[in-house]
């Protein structure tokens, strides 16, 4: 049971948050979908597997599972491999530049003052340009802001990895700007 009295106390994570207030859950959604599903050089998939990073990073269960399951979804993964963004990407196959932005993204989620000129030229000399540094930090920033806002106000997640598959697909496919009950 979240911190506070929510209207339907059935929706999980952030969609029970987005619920109780829906003036600022608008907002919130536009930006998810503008940083996962926007115009970037980077695929939706690579987005959402910064965004289960640094979530879970943070410790935050339901982002991490959610954002994790709509990679899969992209990816045409299935979600088993969930815990393998946990164990490093062992079983992913991503890019050395996609590594060396999760790399700064990581950072990101501690402080941006740890990124270094080090990091930024490690990404650079895999590829990297201003365009995919940029959203991969403003990512990592976001989603810290959205774990702590899901996890600052106690919400319930569910636990097995296969209670998010529709909601993946659904973020996925549908995006993340829609009315506030159909989750």
């Amino acid at each position: 049971m979240a911190y506070i009295a929510l209207p339907d106390e059935s929706l999980p994570g952030i969609t029970g948050l987005f619920n109780f207030r829906p003036e600022t859950a608008a907002p919130l959604r536009l930006l998810a979908e503008t940083l996962l599903r926007g115009e970037s050089p980077l695929t939706s998939g690579e987005r959402e597997l910064i965004a289960a990073y640094v979530s879970h990073l943070n410790n935050c269960h339901f982002c991490h599972t959610s954002h994790a399951s709509a990679a899969m979804a992209h990816l045409e993964c299935d979600l088993s491999l969930i815990d393998d963004i946990k164990n490093g990407f062992k079983e992913i196959e991503i890019t050395p530049k996609l590594r060396a932005l999760l790399n700064i993204a990581g950072k990101v989620q501690k402080s941006g003052k740890q990124v270094t000129d080090e990091d930024v030229a490690a990404a650079r000399a895999e590829g990297a340009d201003d365009r995919e540094i940029h959203d991969a930090v403003l990512i990592a920033a976001s989603f810290s802001m959205f774990n702590r806002y899901v996890d600052g106000l106690g919400t319930w997640a569910p636990q097995e990895n296969e209670a998010y598959r529709e909601m993946g697909q659904r973020m996925a496919f549908t995006g993340y700007v829609r009315p506030v009950l159909q989750e």
